[in-house]
C-alpha cells in the first residue's frame, strides 16, 4: 500500500495500479421508500457520513467489492423495519430515532470492513402528494375551528359585556331619577311648609294645587321656548270642548262664591 504523495511503479517487476481509497469523509444519500403503520407510502431521504480507516484499508479495499451499496442495503433494512411499526405523524417526530438506529446498525456492521459511520440523518420524509394535501386540509380545518371558537367567544363576551354596561347604565339612569324625584319631594314639602307658615287658613291641598298649575303653566313656557319644539298635542273633539266649558265655567263659579263670600 502507498502512502499519499509521489510514488513509482516498476512495471517490469509486474508492479500495477491495483484502485484507490479516499481517506476524506464521504457522504452517501439514499432514498428509501417504506410504509407507514397505517398503511402510507413515504420516500425517505437518508444521509450517511462516513469515512475509511487508515488502520484498515487493505480490509475496506478488498473485503467489499462496492461498499456504497453495502451501506445503501444496511440503510434500507434498517428504515423498512423500523417504519412500519410508527404512523405517518409521528414518522416526522421521531426522525432522529431512526437516524440513530440506521447510523448504530452501520456501525456494528460496517466496522469489520475498516468503514467509520460518522453520522446518520434524515433529511427528507416525502409523502406522496395527494397525502400531503390532505394532511394540510386538515390542519387548516383545524384551524378555522379553533378561528370559529375563538370569534364566538369573542362575539360572546362583547354581548355580555354591552349587556353589562347596559344594566348598569340602566341601574345609574333610575338611580338619578329616583335622587331626582327625591329632591322634587323634599322641594316641594319645604314650600308646603314655608307657605303655610306664612299665610293661614291655607290647606296643603290648595298649595299643592297651586304649585301644580304653577309648574304646569312652567312646563308651557319651557315647551315654547325650546326650539326643538315643533309642536303640543292636547285634547280635541266634542268631549274636549266640552270639558273645557265645564272648566271655564266652574272657575267663574267659584270666583262669583268667592266675592259673595268677601262682600259678607
Amino acid at each position: 500500500m502507498a502512502e499519499p504523495g509521489c510514488h513509482f511503479l516498476n512495471c517490469i517487476c509486474g508492479e500495477a495500479v491495483a484502485g484507490g481509497l479516499s481517506l476524506r469523509i464521504q457522504q452517501l444519500d439514499v432514498a428509501v421508500e417504506t410504509k407507514t403503520h397505517d398503511n402510507v407510502f413515504v420516500t425517505m431521504v437518508v444521509s450517511v457520513q462516513y469515512m475509511v480507516l487508515k488502520e484498515q484499508v487493505y480490509d475496506a479495499f478488498y473485503k467489499l467489492t462496492d461498499s456504497r451499496e453495502q451501506i445503501k442495503a444496511y440503510v434500507f433494512d434498517v428504515v423498512r423495519s423500523t417504519v412500519p411499526k410508527i404512523k405517518l405523524d409521528d414518522v416526522f417526530t421521531t426522525k432522529e430515532e431512526i437516524a440513530m438506529s440506521v447510523k448504530d446498525e452501520l456501525s456494528k456492521s460496517m466496522a469489520g470492513f475498516g468503514y467509520m459511520i460518522i453520522q446518520a440523518l434524515v433529511t427528507d420524509i416525502s409523502p406522496d402528494n395527494r397525502v400531503k394535501a390532505a394532511m394540510n386540509e386538515i390542519n387548516a380545518a383545524q384551524r378555522l375551528r379553533v378561528a370559529a371558537s375563538d370569534k364566538a367567544e369573542a362575539e360572546k363576551i362583547m354581548v355580555v359585556k354591552a349587556a353589562e354596561a347596559d344594566a348598569e347604565a340602566k341601574y345609574l339612569s333610575g338611580t338619578g331619577i329616583a335622587r331626582q324625584r327625591q329632591a322634587i319631594i323634599n322641594g316641594l314639602r319645604e314650600s308646603v311648609m314655608h307657605f303655610q307658615a306664612d299665610v293661614k287658613d291655607v290647606g296643603s291641598k290648595d298649595v299643592m294645587d297651586l304649585m301644580l298649575v304653577t309648574q304646569y303653566f312652567d312646563m308651557l313656557k319651557e315647551v315654547g321656548v325650546s326650539s326643538k319644539s315643533t309642536a303640543v298635542f292636547i285634547p280635541h273633539g266634542p268631549g274636549a270642548i266640552a270639558d273645557t266649558a265645564a272648566q271655564l265655567r266652574n272657575g267663574l263659579m267659584q270666583g262669583n262664591y268667592a266675592t259673595q263670600e268677601m262682600s259678607r
